[in-house]
Order: C-alpha cells, then structure tokens, then sequence
C-alpha cells in the first residue's frame, strides 16, 4: 500500500530525516507579541531567543486548527492509500483532538497520539515510516504505534529555569534558589504527561553526563536500534559531551543529534538536552 505518514512539528525531526522517510510536517504556532508565526517555517528558536534577550515577553504556543488538518488531509487522503498522522501527547496539546475531528471527514486518515513530545514523538513516526516503507497495512501500523508509544523513554535536563520562571511554570524565587545553587532539574515524560525528576547539581557538562550515564548504564531493557540527543540551540562542548557519553554506554545503530524547535524551545530555554530512545 502507499501510505503517507505525518506529524506535527513538536516532533523535531531534521529536515534529513524528514525527507529520508518522506514525511510531512504540519507546523504548530508560535505566538510572538499577539502575532502568531509557523514553527520552523515563519520562526525558529534563534528568533525566540533573540526576542527575549532584547527584553521581549516570552513567546507561547498554539495547535494545529482543524481546518489546517482538513487542509492537509484533504490532498493526502486523494493521492494516497491511507495517511497517519502522529501528534503531540494530548495531554500537552489539542493538537490529537483537531486532528481527530479532521479525521472524521477521511476515511484513509488515521491518528496517533505518541503520548509524548519532542523526538520521544519523533520516535514513534519514525518507527510507522519504516513500516509504511515496508509494506505494512494501515491498521497494523496503527496498532503497533499505539503499543509502542508506552515503551518511550524521553527526558531532558534543563540548565537554567529562567524561561520556565517566564512562562509561570516556576516561582522566581524558586528560579533563583535552582540557579544559585547550580541545580538542573530533570524533566521526564511518563504516560502522556511531564514531571520532575532527579535535580543535578553543579558545573551543567558535568551534570549532562552523569544524567545520560545514569540513563543508560546497568540496563537490559533498551531497544539500541536508535537514540536521539536532542537539544535547544546549546554550547559544543555539552552537545559533545552527550555524544561522546552516549558512544561509550550504549551500542546504538544510530545516534540522531536534532535541534529542538520552537515549542520545546518556548518553555525550556537554551542549553536544554535530552536522550531519547525506546525500551525493548
């Protein structure tokens, strides 16, 4: 069957590995002083650092309207088979539940909720390209994504909170007290939703090996097909620090270093990094 897969741009895909696996990326929206900006095509990360260090508010963001999946879905639906679409967790966005309604005009669309964010998406359309490329039928994919997705693992380590203080998800104060105290907090992605996990604490490339050591070390259970590091627009030495960590631990077949976009980007700040990859 000739089946078309899509996702939308919280997945962080390279643009290599977007047209490598022929996939479509349905861009969220960005929100800069009332105006609202395509992620990655109308504005990228640099643009939203630039703005805020210049002393403008912070940016957020907004999903997919139906209409632009009904836009999307419509040519798609046409020239092929079937099309699945993979979104970002419902439990951080409405994009699934647009899509969702889109769907109900199609019947070749089917959606996905990874149940995750970032390339912990990413993971999951990667994986459905592969079996479109293979031959597999639609609802075959669909059922192994829905299996998969519990199987994720996705965390990142941010080193500063300032953009999480920005946007109200922590106090000032509590920025303050992190930041003093050279204390980089883990966020961690478990059943569709975000929380805290381990504080590190001290010079932040120390603090990204001992998390990816910590994250890979001693373990049975990881699917070494691939991994992602993937991270806001960060210092070399971090970015190599990661890989060199990741190299050392874990005998992957492919390790994928991505940028975050703009919506990982909006909430975490610069010098954010994560590993992600799957679980057997």
């Amino acid at each position: 069957m000739n089946i078309k897969i899509t996702a939308d741009s919280t997945c962080d895909l390279s643009e290599e590995l977007v047209k490598k696996y022929d996939i479509e990326i349905l861009p969220l929206y960005i929100v800069k002083d009332g105006k609202s900006y395509k992620d990655g095509v109308e504005i990228t990360p640099s643009d939203i650092f630039e703005h805020v260090k210049a002393g403008g508010a912070l940016t957020s963001t907004a999903a997919v309207n139906v209409a632009d999946y009904i836009d999307a879905f419509t040519p798609l639906s046409k020239e092929y088979d079937a099309v699945i679409h993979v979104d970002i967790s419902a439990d951080f966005s409405s994009c699934y539940q647009n899509a969702c309604i889109a769907a109900e005009n199609f019947d070749n669309v089917y959606i996905i909720d990874s149940r995750n964010l970032s390339t912990g998406s990413g993971l999951v359309v990667l994986r459905a390209a592969e079996m479109a490329q293979a031959g597999e039928n639609p609802e075959d994919i669909v059922k192994a994504m829905n299996a998969l997705t519990s199987k994720v693992e996705a965390s990142f380590v941010i080193e500063k909170l300032d953009f999480l203080r920005k946007g109200g998800r922590c106090s000032a104060l509590a920025a303050l007290g992190a930041n003093l105290l050279s204390l980089r907090p883990c966020i961690e992605v478990k059943d569709g939703k975000m929380s805290v996990g381990k504080k590190y604490r001290g010079k932040y490339a120390a603090c990204i090996e001992k998390y990816i050591t910590e994250r890979l070390s001693g373990r049975d259970d990881i699917d070494y097909k691939r991994i992602f590091i993937t991270h806001s627009p960060s210092d070399k030495e971090i970015i190599d620090i990661a890989h060199k960590t990741v190299k050392k631990l874990g005998k992957f077949e492919e390790i994928l270093e991505t940028e975050a976009g703009c919506t990982v980007c909006s909430h975490c700040g610069p010098n954010t990094l994560g590993v992600l990859f799957i679980r057997k």
